[in-house]
């Protein structure tokens, strides 16, 4: 008599569990495991890269390590590799905006070199200079408005051209940003050269 009813009680409860499992986990949820103590977590960080028995050689290669996945990590970046990329430059939408900006010569890059003669002329105490610098100044900063305005009307339009169900937002202002650096500068480095179509 007990025995067939600790049966049917456990039938349902091993059923349930099992339901259970299948079922993402909340991450409010309790984990179900202890938190290590701190001294056992960094001692099975320790385990897992490979000892040799010197501290400080396991410190050099865990540094050597470290430096060749950056070294990867930099490459493919310069490449222009999607896994490597960070996340404001992922996406075809993304990647569609930097040839679009790389393919064509922006004003707005030559805005540092130009930057740099207009302070070195306005410390000039000679007044006829210091008026040449700050007309120079109104010209590049009215050029830049220009060409910065024709690209956001042009890159707009392109874009919702070509991904009308992609999601566009602030792609823009990547783009315009992107126009500001100067061309060797640019990371992700540009993979079309000038005059090219994207």
């Amino acid at each position: 008599m007990f025995r067939s009813r600790s049966k049917e009680e456990k039938a349902p409860t091993d059923q349930v569990m099992a339901d259970l499992s299948n079922q993402p986990r909340d991450p409010q949820a309790p984990k179900g495991r202890p938190t290590p103590k701190r001294s056992e977590a960094q001692t099975q960080r320790r385990a897992v890269v490979a000892s040799t028995g010197n501290r400080k050689e396991d410190a050099k290669r865990a540094r050597e390590r470290r430096r060749a996945e950056m070294a990867r990590q930099r490459e493919g970046m310069a490449r222009g590799e999607e896994r490597y990329l960070p996340v404001r430059d992922r996406g075809p939408v993304r990647k569609f905006v930097r040839d679009f900006v790389d393919s064509r010569f922006h004003v707005a890059e030559m805005f540092i070199p130009m930057a740099v003669v207009i302070l070195a002329l306005s410390l000039v105490r000679t007044p006829q200079i210091q008026n040449v610098a700050f007309l120079l100044w109104l010209g590049v900063i009215a050029l830049i408005l220009v060409d910065s305005a024709g690209l956001f009307i042009r890159l707009r339009k392109q874009i919702a051209v070509r991904f009308p169900n992609e999601p566009k937002r602030s792609a823009v202002v990547y783009g315009l940003l992107r126009a500001l650096q100067m061309r060797r500068l640019r990371l992700p480095k540009p993979q079309v050269k000038r005059g090219e179509r994207p």
